[in-house]
């Protein structure tokens, strides 16, 4: 009996949206050593941050959802077990709050308890800006929400395929949309300020909603403030969302997606250095939003870090927290060309370093001094954009 060779496995190469593809751009070497090297940072700040305002938002409209909990939401009675619960959470994943950032009780081995919880000393800058998050938009967002956390994935011709060195003729593009809206039109006309800024940002909207019984919307948290408009992250995340609607075009139980939404709710409670970059936004004119009450203009450019934090308007925190992107067919078609690309890049540096390449060869080091500055690898980095002293 004559036994056949096994067969090649076959494996489709698989890439998540944030997890792959926004990190490469951001470094392609970190993004080696990270994400494929399984080598986590040492002190991942804005992971953790992006990671808890996650799932606050997500837990606070499960609580709403159950309990119509009317608004604003006391901090110490309804949002701070929430903090607690999402916080153990991310401990156990190995996720650790930075001190001058979040006040954590849940210390291993610590018999600490929350007696006398108040906020002048335990109310930290992620804990407000959790707070600003369901107080200023959860009354708006939340009755409009279909579910959270929806699971996407779809299958794309791999960039520049060669039978004889691509690893497979497919890829797989996933994500998880942390919002997923259900409108109806009969319900545009409702007093809802998301609605509103839907209406008066977006013209398309207007006309394309009346072509349709009920639509959907993609919604997206990101814990960072709105980026300048020359910043790559500006362009990355319309890309981020267009692709989000791509993938739930395909899916059966969709409905038309209409418009996308990102919410920087850094935005709500800007720390001294988001202030500073609003600054210089504003001043350099790389920045969308200009129609700035003058009371606020007057506050934020004449502060400086040396005087007492500047009380903005709801108004202009909501303006540059909430972000419309147009969804049209040639902007989605746009979007996944420019993340082809980045797989053929990222499949390319596979080929080289499989090919016995060295990593540092294999994987270009490109990154901002902010990105390099807080990166592990800027020890041996060959190619860092700035010179790190020896103490």
């Amino acid at each position: 009996m004559k036994l056949s060779p096994r067969s090649k496995s076959y494996i489709i190469p698989e890439y998540n949206l944030t997890g792959d593809l926004l990190s490469f751009e951001t470094c392609n070497l970190q993004y080696r050593y990270q994400n494929k090297g399984s080598l986590p940072p040492s002190m991942p700040i804005q992971l953790w941050f992006g990671e808890f305002i996650h799932g606050v938002m997500e837990e606070a409209f499960l609580k709403w959802d159950l309990e119509k909990t009317e608004f604003p939401w006391d901090w110490k009675e309804d949002i701070r077990p929430i903090e607690d619960m999402i916080d153990l959470k991310l401990q156990v994943r190995g996720l650790y709050p930075p001190k001058n950032h979040y006040f954590t009780t849940n210390i291993p081995g610590s018999e600490i308890k929350e007696i006398n919880l108040n906020e002048h000393d335990h109310k930290k800058l992620a804990s407000a800006r959790a707070e600003a998050a369901i107080n200023i938009w959860g009354k708006d967002l939340f009755p409009l929400i279909n579910d959270t956390e929806v699971s996407m994935k779809g299958l794309r011709p791999m960039p520049n395929y060669d039978k004889k060195t691509s690893r497979s003729n497919y890829y797989s593009i996933n994500g998880v949309g942390d919002v997923l809206t259900s409108i109806k039109s009969d319900k545009l006309d409702s007093d809802n300020k998301i609605l509103e800024y839907l209406k008066k940002k977006n013209e398309e909207f207007n006309k394309i909603c009346k072509k349709f019984d009920e639509f959907e919307i993609i919604l997206d948290y990101k814990g960072m403030k709105r980026p300048s408009m020359d910043d790559k992250n500006w362009k990355h995340h319309e890309w981020q969302v267009l692709t989000y609607a791509w993938l739930r075009n395909k899916q059966e139980d969709s409905k038309p997606v209409v418009a996308g939404i990102i919410l920087y709710l850094n935005e709500l409670v800007p720390s001294n250095e988001d202030l500073e970059a609003i600054q210089r936004d504003i001043t350099s004119e790389t920045t969308d939003i200009i129609n700035i009450l003058p009371e606020d203009y007057d506050k934020l450019m004449n502060w400086d870090e040396d005087q007492e934090y500047p009380i903005l308007s709801n108004k202009f925190k909501m303006d540059r927290s909430i972000r419309i992107i147009n969804i049209d067919d040639e902007a989605k078609k746009n979007s996944l060309y420019k993340f082809d690309n980045i797989v053929s890049n990222i499949e390319n540096s596979i080929i080289r370093e499989t090919n016995g390449c060295k990593i540092s060869d294999a994987w270009a080091a490109k990154a901002d001094e902010r990105t390099c500055s807080a990166c592990d690898f800027n020890t041996f980095c060959k190619n860092k954009t700035q010179e790190f002293k020896v103490p």
